[in-house]
């Protein structure tokens, strides 16, 4: 069959299968960073948090076809992530690890499995301590940079605490994430637009990095702000989402069109699969949300017809272009995110 007649879900499943046949590595039970694997290079940084992205899409995979292999391999692969890690999930990067925590925390909720709730806990437990007050408060990046604050350590710690919230009811995870949020609100969101800025102080001198126009900042905070109304009600939260994603999709879009821009490799290539993820999110609880529907759709048809390759299905930085080999990890995940969020809006018609 074409693959213009295959419907979204369909085009998923080929493109999961896909991933884990090109990028799967016996050895260390977690993905590799290239395909081919010869691509890479000695030395090469270990990008620890998008193996989170990876739990995540087998998390996707799981919700949206119930297969009962799944599970398995969702443990394997965190044991085999665990062990290459140094036998921890802990990190210097707090937001590696929040990302880590909130994979994790899918998949205890699509399973059930105790085993993964001692490992967001922990986790959950070293990620506050990134919290501090310089920048007047907010969460650091890093643990060897406490006065660098910015956007992706501090709207995924909210998302992860709300959740913590509507699943154990505890009021301190609530708070956490009320706290969190504002400060991300009043430091790094343009009180004019919404639209949310990447970080401040990176070099020692207050500056808001406002020039660092990335989807993924955009992603999160929608996200936060989702996460915070679904769990209390608060209507400002959902308010604060919708207006960043005009703001996202009249800033970053090309024009006359609602394709997102091409923000290249390494961790810029997840960027955009990050932000339709939340997108999807806002519109599970916001329906009518404007124009969400059809940028995620316009970025889906794009990517199929740009020359996906058949056998393996692979994409491009730019959802617009053939895939050229080599293809980066990163990169293939955010267009599998894109097509298992086309199949999740498609089941829900």
């Amino acid at each position: 069959m074409d693959r213009c007649e295959l419907g979204w879900a369909q085009l998923a499943e080929r493109m999961h299968r896909d991933l884990f046949a090109c990028y799967g590595n016996e050895q260390t039970g977690i993905l590799d960073q290239w395909y081919p694997r010869s691509a890479g290079r000695v030395g090469e940084n270990f990008y620890y948090w998008w193996q989170a992205h990876v739990l995540d899409v087998l998390v996707d995979a799981y919700e949206r076809t119930g297969d009962p292999a799944l599970p398995d391999r969702m443990r394997q692969f965190c044991r085999s992530l665990e062990r290459y890690n140094g036998g921890t999930f802990t990190h210097n990067y707090y937001d590696d690890m929040e990302w880590t925590a909130l994979a994790l925390l899918r998949a205890y909720r699509a399973t059930g499995e105790a085993c993964y709730e001692e490992k967001f806990q922990e986790l959950w437990a070293d990620i506050q301590t990134a919290w501090n007050e310089y920048c007047g408060g907010g969460m650091a990046w890093k643990k060897d940079q406490l006065d660098y604050k910015n956007t992706p350590a501090n709207a995924p710690a909210a998302i992860l605490a709300a959740r913590l919230y509507g699943i154990f009811g505890r009021p301190e995870d609530l708070a956490w994430a009320k706290r969190i949020y504002d400060w991300n609100k009043a430091s790094l969101v343009d009180p004019a637009t919404g639209f949310v800025w990447d970080g401040m102080n990176r070099t020692g001198d207050g500056t808001i990095d406002k020039d660092w126009r990335f989807t993924y900042c955009q992603g999160v905070f929608i996200g936060a702000g989702v996460e915070l109304y679904f769990y209390t009600g608060e209507s400002a939260y959902l308010e604060d989402a919708r207006r960043t994603a005009a703001a996202c999709f009249e800033e970053l879009c090309e024009p006359g069109t609602w394709l997102l821009p091409e923000e290249g490799i390494d961790d810029t290539g997840l960027f955009k699969g990050i932000l339709i993820r939340y997108l999807d999110r806002l519109l599970e609880v916001d329906p009518a949300c404007p124009h969400v529907r059809e940028v995620i759709f316009a970025n889906a048809e794009t990517l199929r017809s740009s020359g996906l390759f058949e056998s393996p299905m692979l994409c491009a930085p730019s959802w617009k272009e053939p895939p050229t080999l080599p293809v980066q990890l990163s990169v293939q995940l955010s267009g599998l995110m894109l097509l298992e969020a086309a199949a999740r809006l498609e089941a829900r018609k």
